[in-house]
């Protein structure tokens, strides 16, 4: 599987699990945002585990 995208839907609660899994794409500020400009085929084991473990399922990617 190749990540060529990664974005949040809204309903973001801000847990952080996203960015403990995945600090390089995922960051906390008020809500979570996906860093730009990152090559997202170098972290597509950890992007998926940060989609599976997000408790409002908002996390979303395409390959």
């Amino acid at each position: 599987m190749d990540i060529t995208k990664v974005w949040m839907e809204e309903g973001c609660i801000a847990c952080g699990a996203c960015e403990l899994a995945c600090p390089e794409v995922f960051r906390i500020e008020d809500i979570a945002y996906v860093n730009e400009g990152v090559n997202y085929l170098e972290y597509t084991d950890q992007i998926v585990e940060a989609a599976e473990g997000c408790p409002v399922e908002v996390i979303k990617y395409s390959e």
